[in-house]
């Protein structure tokens, strides 16, 4: 079962609000937060992930840790979802906490698998934009979203290192492994 982004954002709403603080009273008003999703075309990563045979039994959980660490990277890299931008450094400390967030959460959950691929989904998401390539960037969010939910194999792998070593064609090889790894196409032999 996947779970629809605006449900999952609504639940790290509720989370960041039951904690309190700058971060509760940052948060935009729900139809505010609706607006924003529809209004950037959301990739549903969390759904994606949540969509996967790995995810089976806690879809909603691995939704709300991949939509967690994406709004982290958001607020870093581009405009959150969640919470109003009135202060810059807020944001950039919002987004901290929301990587540390997600990723104490799917630790909880025993799945360290998948700690590590979202924590290469950090790494190389902040090389991606450090060498000024916003679309490796987003390819690495879709493969990463891809790994959680169906495990990692060695393309992947294999297009990850590429992303590493600045390969101008590491977005598609990243893409073309998310596929196989979600059936999109046959394994390449």
């Amino acid at each position: 079962m996947t779970v629809p982004t605006t449900e999952t954002l609504g639940r790290l709403a509720d989370a960041l609000r039951a904690e309190g603080g700058l971060l509760a009273g940052a948060l935009a008003p729900d139809g505010e937060r609706a607006a924003r999703v529809e209004r950037e075309g959301d990739p549903a990563l969390g759904a994606l992930a949540a969509a996967g045979p790995r995810s089976e039994g806690r879809g909603a959980d691995v939704a709300f840790v991949v939509e967690a660490i994406r709004e982290g990277y958001l607020l870093h890299y581009a405009s959150g979802r969640l919470l109003s931008e009135d202060d810059r450094d807020l944001m950039l400390l919002a987004g901290d906490h929301l990587y540390a967030l997600g990723l104490a959460r799917l630790a909880a959950l025993g799945d360290l698998e998948a700690v590590s691929e979202l924590a290469d989904v950090i790494s190389l998401g902040a090389q991606a934009h450090a060498e000024g390539r916003p679309d490796l960037a987003e390819a690495v969010w879709d493969a990463g979203a891809a790994a959680v939910g169906w495990g990692a194999d060695a393309p992947l792998r294999a297009a990850k290192g590429a992303a590493r070593d600045g390969a101008p064609d590491a977005p598609e090889a990243l893409r073309a492994a998310a596929r196989r790894l979600r059936g999109d196409v046959a394994p390449v032999r």
